[in-house]
């Protein structure tokens, strides 16, 4: 990944792709125009190095593999990284846990030869066959050990932050969450508001489907209620299969901890157990928890008047701006559980539908995830889904294709708001919100010189303990020209008033 940012630098080069040589690679170097005879005779155990350049190629492809090499002898110098999981094990038999981040079609063998060693195993990685998942759950489960994932982006465990995961104040407050950046959300905004976390197992997004069943999910919550250092637990997904979510409505009954359960977009039913609160958004999730933790109720009606009363000028000065034409929201998610709940916040505040590439119903499936729905909709893309992904960094890690998207949205005449969740952490890039600010500062002065406004907003998750710095990534961004808020439920419902009743 560093390689191949370095070659784009080049003014030279156009394009650059360092890859396995996949089948499914391949389809994408195709796709992309970048399949050479040579790298079609490449097979699944050979790196590709493709550079696209007006001159010089030989000269570029010699830096890609002065640059690999250089890598590989840091790494030996440097670091005690083992070859193996056996080996890892040989030299720190005191070890528990695994994290396996390998492509899908190696991570289950890995996690299996890691399970069988009596490790608990984070599977960060994707594309795992769900036949694959199910086994693997199964025998964790069966001998004690816990398989957060696959998919499973973040995890916190015993104070220590696994994935993309943030850096929370040590609490009381449990989380068991089939959303990754749900997870990061809430455990920040509960850091945010003088709490901390104890856990926070992360159990990949399939989990709570039919065909798996909770397996982890249920295994989690059993942990954490028997913890005695949880006083309070939170649980969150996209909504579950039916017969789960029922599963799991009877399997909490009246807890004997305070439970605050946040099934995104789901319709709960009424209940009268004492110590079981359901939440609409990861934001309500969070202060619900929070106020639990300690002893008084939250207020959320107070919370969005205030919320109000805080916008509604900037709201007023900034319509004002936007012509006629300007009707419609753009929203470009690096979070792929923020989409989700942005999208279950507009479905109740907005009159005109969103189209996503990750929608809340099928009929509102975007049909090129490339173009935005056009003059008729608002639109919201997750670039962290698979199609975005495959052969290229999560855009938690490299902005390069939301920048693009940035300025073809700006540029749209149709465009009133485009919103953004920036998103801070361990493993997230060094400084996303100093390049998303400064590519929306040139994007703004840009549209000026047509006499154009486009209303940008974003909601940052994090605390100032993480690398970049909560507030120092906030400020870059306000001085952009961003409006910040506080939530990635925030940012929806501001959004909104942007753009709703607009004709």
């Amino acid at each position: 990944m560093a390689a191949t940012n370095r070659l784009k630098e080049n003014p030279k080069v156009s394009d650059a792709v360092l890859i396995m040589g996949t089948e499914v690679n391949k389809e994408l170097l195709a796709q992309g125009g970048l399949l050479t005879p040579e790298a079609q005779q490449a097979c699944a155990n050979d790196l590709i190095i493709c550079v696209k350049c007006a001159s010089g190629a030989a000269a570029l492809l010699d830096e890609a593999e002065a640059l690999l090499s250089n890598r590989t002898a840091s790494f030996r110098q440097s670091s005690e990284l083992p070859p193996s999981i056996r080996s890892a094990l040989r030299n720190h038999p005191d070890l528990n846990l695994v994290l396996i981040s390998l492509g899908g079609s190696y991570a289950s063998r890995e996690a299996r030869e890691a399970l069988a060693a009596g490790m608990h195993v984070l599977l960060f990685s994707d594309n795992v066959a769900l036949e694959d998942e199910i086994a693997l759950k199964r025998y964790a489960v069966s001998h004690g050990l816990l398989l957060m994932g696959p998919g499973a982006g973040t995890a916190l465990i015993n104070g220590v932050g696994l994935g993309f995961a943030n850096a929370v104040e040590k609490g009381e407050i449990g989380i068991v969450s089939a959303a990754g950046t749900g997870l990061q959300e809430v455990s920040t905004l509960i850091s945010k508001n003088g709490a901390g976390v104890s856990q926070g197992i992360g159990t990949g997004g399939r989990d709570l489907s039919q065909p798996v069943g909770g397996l982890t999910f249920f295994q989690g919550l059993q942990a954490l209620l028997a913890d005695e250092n949880t006083r309070v637990l939170v649980l969150i997904s996209k909504p579950p299969d039916a017969q789960v979510t029922q599963q799991l409505l009877q399997t909490l009954g009246d807890p004997p901890k305070p439970v605050v359960l946040c099934l995104l977009g789901a319709k709960l039913p009424e209940s009268s157990a004492r110590n079981l609160h359901f939440a609409r958004t990861l934001e309500e999730c969070a202060l619900t928890a929070v106020g639990l933790w300690k002893g008084s109720a939250v207020n959320m009606s107070a919370v969005l008047q205030e919320e109000e009363q805080h916008w509604q000028p900037v709201v007023e000065e900034l319509r004002a701006k936007l012509d006629g034409c300007q009707r419609f929201l753009r929203a470009l998610f690096s979070g792929g559980t923020l989409c989700y709940e942005a999208q279950s916040i507009w479905k109740e505040l907005l009159s005109s539908p969103v189209y996503s590439n990750a929608p809340l119903s099928k009929e509102n499936k975007l049909p090129d995830s490339n173009r935005s729905q056009g003059h008729s909709a608002h639109s919201a893309i997750d670039l962290g889904e698979e199609e975005f992904t495959r052969g290229r960094p999560h855009p938690m890690i490299d902005n390069s294709l939301r920048i693009q998207r940035l300025r073809q949205e700006a540029f749209d005449p149709h465009t009133a708001v485009i919103v953004l969740d920036v998103v801070l952490g361990y493993g997230a890039h060094a400084d996303p919100a100093g390049e998303l600010g400064t590519a929306i500062e040139q994007i703004s002065s840009e549209l000026r010189q047509n006499e154009r406004t486009v209303v940008f907003i974003a909601s940052v998750t994090g605390t100032q303990a993480d690398p970049q710095n909560l507030q120092q990534s906030t400020q870059k961004l306000a001085d952009s020209g961003v409006l910040v808020c506080s939530s990635n439920a925030q940012a929806a419902r501001l959004a909104a008033r942007f753009v709703e009743g607009r004709r």
